[in-house]
């Protein structure tokens, strides 16, 4: 499957979706104008992918890599899109691992990582601090 990456603007993360590396990532800032625009084809290709993991689980586990620095609540909705199917293919018997990264002192992103977390049963969810 082709790699999906759009670059950050300064109003939309970073996404490298790298399907045969297994590595997911978005990164940045993301309030786009049309959040269902934006995020809409990159859940089209999430749901491809995951369906090709199902038939053929991978060795090893399919990683979503998040460094938010701000989103607002259409992007939050999308993320939660996001992770529910990475839960339901998770349940599934696909190795899913979600890590979300916050600064140290960045006490509201650790706040919506916690909150994200409890969604996850099946797949692992990580909170990932740096400097």
């Amino acid at each position: 499957m082709d790699r999906l990456q759009l670059p950050q603007t300064e109003r939309s993360p970073l996404v490298d979706f790298d399907f045969d590396r297994q590595r997911l990532r978005l990164e940045g800032e993301s309030y786009p104008e049309d959040a269902a625009a934006f995020f809409g084809p990159l859940i089209a290709a999430l749901d491809r992918y995951l369906e090709r993991l199902r038939a053929e689980p991978p060795a090893a586990p399919l990683i979503l890599d998040l460094r938010l620095a701000y989103f607002n609540s259409s992007s939050a909705k999308a993320f939660m899109n996001i992770f529910q199917r990475l839960e339901a293919a998770a349940r599934d018997g696909v190795e899913v691992q979600v890590n979300w990264h916050y600064q140290t002192d960045d006490e509201t992103m650790m706040e919506f990582g916690e909150d994200f977390r409890e969604d996850f049963q099946a797949a692992r969810f990580e909170l990932c601090v740096f400097d």
